[in-house]
């Protein structure tokens, strides 16, 4: 009988719990808008699509390849960002997906340098979760963030590590969306093979309040390179 009510029990918690996760959405935001920069060399018709804006040297440093670029370029002791560029969910986030793709000329982040800022509305809804996938090169990037709700406004500030820095433990509202890659310079020659990250910033906007639209600022000092924005609503 004790194993029986056990077992029970189990199945009520099991079943609470899928319950209560029914109603959590991830929603990823669509910038198409806003990207302005190739920053990832791709794959498409057997041949190498090249980086067009970097991401350090003020855009004219360094990219990413695919894994399928890396191979095609006889780079294979390296790691580079995976082909499917829908990063799968973790502890720290969501599964998120970046702009890039092999097969694709499109344009795939955007690159900010020096001061300046960008928008973007979100579906109007109530958010557990906003994560922005970023790198910031050149040193670390101050970042000021607005998030306009149905019936306010809320100011966030953040400061984002150079893309070779480890993010400290402990931190909440940052982690790695990728980890370790390898960058490439002009005409695709590699210059390091790995230390450097694409991160994510959870901007923890209000989960009572309606929100509606994102506005991030940056100082002037470090080069910041937007990547995807994904949304996770209850």
């Amino acid at each position: 009988m004790n194993f029986k009510y056990a077992m029970f029990f189990i199945i009520l918690l099991s079943s609470a719990m899928a319950s209560s996760q029914v109603g959590n959405k991830v929603i990823q935001i669509n910038i198409s808008k806003l990207l302005n920069a190739r920053t990832v060399t791709t794959v498409a018709g057997g041949k190498l699509q090249s980086w067009v804006t970097g991401i350090d040297g003020g855009g004219k440093g360094d990219g990413y390849l695919t894994m399928a670029a890396a191979l095609l370029n006889g780079d294979k002791a390296v790691r580079a960002l995976p082909d499917d560029p829908l990063i799968a969910a973790n502890s720290a986030h969501p599964a998120i997906l970046l702009h890039y793709k092999n097969g694709k000329k499109d344009n795939q982040a955007r690159c900010i340098a020096g001061a300046d800022s960008f928008s973007f509305d979100v579906p109007q809804k109530k958010y557990s979760g906003l994560y922005l996938s970023l790198t910031s090169s050149e040193g670390p990037s101050q970042l000021h963030i607005t998030l306009t709700y149905s019936d306010g406004s809320e100011f966030k500030d953040f400061k984002l590590p150079d893309y070779y820095n480890d993010i400290p433990e402990g931190n909440s509202n940052l982690s790695y969306l990728v980890h370790g890659l390898a960058k490439w310079g002009p005409g695709n020659k590699i210059t390091e093979n790995d230390h450097h990250n694409i991160d994510v910033l959870n901007i923890h906007p209000d989960p009572g309040r309606i929100l509606k639209k994102v506005t991030v600022s940056k100082d002037k000092a470090g080069y910041l390179v937007f990547w995807a924005a994904t949304g996770v609503t209850e």
